[in-house]
This record gives structure tokens, C-alpha cells and sequence, in this order.
């Protein structure tokens, strides 16, 4: 059922709202600390080198600089989110432009810059590869000698027969020979979809006080307070415990700040020093250096029939990972949770690769891996549609998986609404009607996933006076988390929404919780925030005296039978003698339950929706021999809300949700099918469909001229 109440339901206001709008919200960044020096990076100016020599001297004469250290002071400390293999500093070879070469710590941000410039770092030039495919061919140069070694490296997933091979992922079902001997038709396409950023404006930063009982107070612009304070612990050899993760507001992430990135690197100039340190990263060095989305090449086969059913799929795709893979939370890319595409495949074979290049390490981004496969899944399937003529809606009709059958990887999905959900974006996006002209096009295209789950908690209070108070493990990346949190304490206990405080605790304060990610937190940190409610309820009913305090650890599955879909449907303008695209109004349908908060839930949509549309028509890292050619945000093309179309959203809302009160997610399910959504309209306006990402007007113009 879909639950509402006085609160439940309600466009609270936002917790953070008032703050941020008003400047007084603190990020890392704003942390001054007495004493505190200012910490820079020297970061290699070539993709692949070793590193024979750094002379020191000329940078210690530089007034005010306090502490210098090199990959000689950090020689075998590896730091990853699990697969351990990047350097805290690089001692022996660096891998890609950008890569951490040496630190400096001084009095000024003018010291640390002119100590940096005199460094005398002495380089051997190695050769560099930076396309993937060129990379497993065996005359490229071997970045890694043996990635099995590394500590955390999944060895039932590695890939020793690859060269530069990193991680990966095969599934099989049915027998792919004889699929495509029952089909009537096989077709093959391949997709190409370059490296992106996740487009935050908050560059990272990292700040290391030690105590004079040595214990680490840390701050840091990272999602999980908790997986950095062990990412950093594990690079060092130190004791988790020892390490205290102060926390502060992040500004925005979209999977970018979930690791430790500098924190060790601070600890180490804050010791020598022994003063406090602070390293933010500028809007440079995250665009050049820190983790972007993978360039991707997916190339699909299917065998149809000729009334447009699919009897098999094979589909090989390769990311580039860049040198290193520790930016990763398992070291290769969720992909499992949404290949099939919701589509009823029998027979088939995945494959999907990560391999090393003298790129830049590549991360997590808002359903990793999701838009690149996506953008060729979809496109793929209209031009499956168009081969036989059919209307790519009504292919999607015969293909869809129903609720109770298995997807292409041969998991049973109990609850999906694909086809609601479908049917509802056609009927908003007026697909049956007749375009306006000939320059007009209408593009379809689904995504879906499951939901992660995991550990959450929370910690709350019964106060004297009636009022309660939630301490929360997890941090508000800009989704509302600590908004919903609210709603549902006050909804259980009986109050108004401001007789409830939440915050944001600190590692000592609150139990483990591994962040945001996987659309994952109504669901793992709701329930939490539900049980600790039940307990305190429970307290009182016994009789116990205010104020009461509970502290629950709680432990999401996994819902691998589950699959959340959202569809869109792009219209689009194309200027034939320019190529030039307009993307006139987006659509999107999503299966939703109880919805917490209309405005917040509204608002992951809108973003989500505008983020995809900028990873379909202006964003692209431009590159040549490993050099990032427009790392700011001047160059980098984030679109504006100028840019923006008209955006219309439907919501079908269904039972079956596994949050709180039925909710379902929304985080990640909006920005993915975006891009493919508009490469079909223009394929629709056109008869040219794009193989490749972002769609510009170029790219549409020289498809115009070759048909």
C-alpha cells in the first residue's frame, strides 16, 4: 500500500536548507585549526615513468615550508577501497598523468606552490598505452607485474590471461550457439563512451590533526567517514581506533567521495611537521587527476526472430580503468545488478572487463558503469526494432520480463514494473501522435537496478523535555537523508517534525555505516531509524525514566529479486545542415511506493534526469596521450539551466517497496537512461543512430554526410 500521514507524504523542509543557503553550513574546506599549514601535491607530468631520483633541497629553503616527504618516505604503502595497488606516494614508476609524486606542507598556499616548483624530480620515460583494447594486446607495457599480489585483490575475479587485465565479470545462461542458430535475424553493434566527471562543485579536501596522545583527528570530504578512517588505517599500518573521523557537509558527490584520497598523505606532513595539515584539492586536480567515470567500448550481438522476439545476447565490454583500480569498492564496476536490461533473454553471454591504463583511475559514478552500458543496450535494441520494422516500443513489449521470470542472467525478479512504467512515459511523452516535421524525433529507453543493502545505524535520544534527538552514521550528500530521518522519528513518536533534531556524528560517536551508495540509504538507514524508534517506544512502555538513549546496528540484504525501473521519452529538434540537436522536453516514469518527501524524492528525479542529459549531448573528458585537455570547469561543458529542456515526470506507484513504509528507491534511477533516450530520437528525426558519446552536433553532422 502507499502510506501517508500528517508527515509521511509531506514536503518537509530541508534540515540543511537554512544553512547552506545562508553560508553558515561548514565543509571541510572551512576547517581552520590553530597552527594549521597548508599541503600541496606534485603530481607527474608524464602517464608512464620511473622515478629515479627527487632532490629535496631547493624546496627546503623556501620559507616556511615545515615538511617535504617523497615516495621514498611512503615506499610499499598502497591504499584502495579494497583492491590496495595505488601508491600513497609513488616510489618506483608513476602511471598516469596526475599521479602523486611527492608533498609539501608550509606556512602559506604561496610556500607550498613555489617548494613545489623546487622539486627536482629526475624521470625515465617508460612508453604508455591508453585505449583498453590496445592495452591487452601483449606488446603493450605491463603496468602492474602481478595484481594478484596486491592485498584485497579479488582473486576469483581477476584476469591473469589479460594482459593489463584488472578484474572480470562473465555470467552465462542457456546455450548462446544454439540461440542464435533459432534466430532469424543476428545483428552486432559496437558503442563507445568517454570518460566523464561526476560534475560536484565542493573540490575534495583532506585535514589531519595529531593529539598529543597521538590520537588522529581526521576531516575529510568523504561520504563514508567510516570506510576512509580504514582506508587510511590500512595504507599506514595504523590502528583503526586511533583514528577519529571528524565530520562535516559534503557538497555533493554522485559517487565521487567515497574514499580517502589525501587523508594519508596529510597524516604524514602533519607528522613531520608536527603541526595540523590541510590539502583541498583544486578544481584542476579533480578534473585531471581524481576519479572519473571509465571509458567504455560494449560491443552487443543479438539474434531476433522476425516478429521481433529475442532468442540470444552476447555482449563483450571493456572499461578502461586507469592506472590503478583502488578507486573502485570492489575493484571492477556493479554491472550485474542491471545487464539484462529487463529485457527476456534465454540463451546468453556477458563479459566485462577492466583494464589497466595510463589513464586516469576511474570510480564510481551514480549507477557505476550504468549510463555507458546503458546508452548501448538501448540504442542497440531500437536498432534491433528498426531492422524489422517494428515500432522499438512494441519490440520492448514482446521482450520485457514479467514479475516471477528470470532476466537475462537467470535470476528470478519477484517485483518489477517495467511495463507500467514504460507504458506510462509513452503516454506522457505522446508517442502515438504525429511529429511536428520531419526534423522531429521521439526516443525511448529503460533502465533499472537493484538496491544495495548493507550496514546502517543510528543512534537516538528521548530528551527530558519530549523532544528527540538522532545522532545519524550517515551523511547527507544532498538527497535529504537527514530531512526523511526526521519525518519518520517524528511520525513514530507521536510529534511534530520540529520537536526532532538530527545530526551528524562522528566515528566515535555513532556505529559503523558504510555510507551512501546503491541507492541504498531510505532503505538500510530508515529501517534503522525505524527499529531504534520501536525500542524507545518499548523503553517508555516499560517505564523507563527520561531521557532514554538506543543504539541500533542494523544489516540490510541484498535484493537481488528486486528491480526498481524508470523509463524516458526524449523529443528532439536536429538542424540537418548543422547537425545541431535540441532536446525539446524529457519524460520520465518511475515505479515509486510511499514517498517520504515529494520534494526531495522530486528533486533526485530532476537532478538525475539533468545530469543525464549532460552526460548525452555536452559532457566528454577530452584527451591526447593521456593528457586531460579541458580538466576545469570552464572547458569541461556541465550543462546549465539554460540548457536544460522542459521535463515532465510521471510516477506509478505500486506496493511491494522495501523502505520504510514501503518506499522505493529513486538515487540512482533517473540520470542512466537519459543519453540513450535522446541518441534514439535523434536516430528517429535522422534514420542516423550514434555510436558514440556525447551527441554533438559534429558527431551528428558527419552521420548525416556518410548517409
Amino acid at each position: 500500500m502507499v502510506f501517508k500521514s500528517e508527515i509521511i507524504g509531506e514536503s518537509v523542509q530541508r534540515v540543511d536548507g537554512p544553512d547552506k543557503v545562508t553560508g553558515e553550513t561548514l565543509y571541510t574546506a572551512d576547517v581552520t585549526l590553530p597552527g594549521m599549514l597548508c599541503g600541496k601535491i606534485l603530481r607527474s607530468p608524464h602517464p608512464h615513468a620511473r622515478v629515479c631520483s627527487i632532490d629535496t633541497s631547493k624546496a627546503w629553503a623556501v620559507p616556511g615550508v615545515k615538511a617535504i616527504i617523497t615516495g621514498e618516505d611512503t615506499r610499499g604503502a598502497l591504499q584502495g577501497k579494497v583492491l590496495r595497488d595505488m601508491p600513497v606516494l609513488c616510489w618506483d614508476r608513476v602511471r598516469y598523468i596526475g599521479d602523486r609524486v611527492a608533498a609539501v606542507a608550509a606556512e602559506t598556499p604561496e610556500g607550498a606552490d613555489e617548494a613545489l616548483l623546487a622539486l627536482d624530480v629526475e624521470y625515465e620515460i617508460l612508453s604508455a598505452v591508453y585505449d583498453p583494447m590496445k592495452a591487452m594486446q601483449s606488446d603493450a607495457p605491463l603496468l602492474h607485474d602481478d595484481v594478484a599480489s596486491y592485498v584485497g585483490a579479488p582473486l576469483e575475479l581477476m584476469a591473469p590471461d589479460i594482459h593489463n587485465g584488472q578484474t572480470r565479470l562473465a555470467w552465462e545462461k542457456g546455450d548462446l550457439v544454439r540461440g542464435l542458430s533459432e534466430a532469424d535475424l543476428i545483428l552486432e553493434h559496437s558503442f563507445s563512451i568517454p570518460s566523464r566527471h561526476q560534475g560536484y562543485i565542493e573540490p575534495f579536501a583532506s585535514i589531519i590533526a595529531i593529539d598529543d596522545d597521538g590520537r588522529i583527528q581526521a576531516w575529510c570530504s568523504s561520504k563514508a567517514p567510516f570506510r576512509a578512517r580504514r582506508q587510511m588505517a590500512q595504507a599506514l599500518n595504523l590502528d583503526e581506533e586511533q583514528i577519529k573521523v571528524n565530520v562535516t557537509s559534503i557538497g555533493g558527490d554522485f559517487g565521487g567521495k567515497g574514499d580517502t584520497r589525501d587523508l594519508p598523505i596529510a597524516y604524514l606532513l602533519a607528522k613531520m611537521a608536527n603541526r595540523p595539515v590541510k590539502i583541498v584539492m583544486s578544481h584542476v586536480e579533480e578534473y585531471t587527476s581524481s576519479n572519473p567515470t571509465h571509458p567504455t567500448f560494449v560491443r552487443i550481438k543479438s539474434g531476433i526472430t522476425k516478429d521481433g522476439v529475442i532468442t540470444a545476447r552476447e555482449v563483450h565490454t571493456v572499461h578502461a580503468s586507469g592506472a590503478y583500480g583502488a578507486l573502485k569498492p570492489r575493484a571492477y564496476l556493479s554491472t550485474h545488478h542491471y545487464v539484462g536490461g529487463g529485457y527476456r533473454v534465454p540463451h546468453a553471454e556477458f563479459e566485462f572487463l577492466q583494464v589497466y591504463t595510463n589513464t586516469v583511475p576511474g570510480g564510481y559514478f551514480r549507477a557505476p558503469g550504468a549510463h555507458q552500458y546503458t546508452f548501448a543496450l538501448e540504442s542497440h535494441t531500437d536498432l534491433l526494432a528498426r531492422e524489422i520494422g517494428m515500432d522499438p516500443a512494441e519490440f520492448r513489449r514482446k521482450n520485457l520480463v514479467l514479475p516471477g521470470e528470470e532476466d537475462a542472467l537467470g535470476r528470478p525478479i519477484q517485483l518489477t514494473k517495467v511495463q507500467e512504467v514504460m507504458e506510462a512515459a509513452l503516454k506522457a511523452g505522446n508517442w502515438d501522435k504525429p511529429k511536428d516535421d520531419s526534423c522531429h524525433g521521439r526516443g525511448l529507453a529503460l533502465f533499472g537496478r537493484q538496491i544495495g543493502g548493507g550496514v546502517a545505524g543510528a543512534v537516538l535520544t528521548a530528551e527530558a523535555d519530549g523532544s528527540f534527538t538522532v545522532i545519524s552514521p550517515t551523511v547527507d550528500i544532498g538527497t535529504g537523508t537527514h530531512t526523511i530521518e526526521k519525518q519518520m522519528v517524528a511520525s513514530e513518536m507521536g510529534v511534530s517534525v520540529d520537536r526532532v533534531q538530527v545530526r551528524i556524528g562522528n566515528t566515535d560517536e555513532v556505529p559503523y555505516d558504510e555510507g551512501p551508495r546503491a541507492s541504498r540509504v531510505t532503505y538500510t538507514e530508515g529501517q534503522a531509524v525505524m527499529q531504534a524508534c520501536a525500542q524507545v517506544k518499548q523503553a517508555i512502555s516499560d517505564g523507563a525514566e527520561l531521557p532514554i538513549t538506543v543504539t541500533v546496528e542494523y544489516t540490510a540484504p541484498e535484493r537481488e529479486d528486486i528491480t526498481y525501473f524508470g523509463a524516458q521519452v526524449a523529443e528532439v529538434q536536429v538542424d540537418r545542415e548543422t547537425g545541431q540537436v535540441t532536446v525539446l522536453r524529457l519524460v520520465t516514469s518511475h515505479d515509486v511506493g510511499t514517498i517520504i518527501n515529494p520534494l526531495a524524492h522530486q528533486g533526485q528525479i530532476d537532478g538525475g534526469v539533468i545530469t543525464g542529459f549532460g552526460l548525452g549531448v555536452t559532457e566528454e573528458f577530452v584527451t591526447d596521450d593521456g593528457q586531460v585537455l579541458n580538466g576545469n570547469l570552464a572547458d569541461y561543458k556541465l550543462p546549465t539551466m539554460a540548457d536544460v529542456p522542459e521535463l515532465q515526470t510521471v510516477l506509478i506507484q505500486t506496493a511491494g517497496g522495501t523502505g520504510p513504509y514501503e518506499a522505493k528507491a529513486i538515487g540512482e534511477l533517473a540520470n542512466n537512461a537519459t543519453p540513450a533516450a535522446i541518441a534514439n530520437a535523434v536516430a528517429d528525426a535522422t534514420g542516423c543512430q550514434l555510436f558514440e558519446l556525447p551527441i554533438t552536433a559534429d558527431r551528428v553532422y558527419k552521420a548525416l554526410q556518410q548517409r
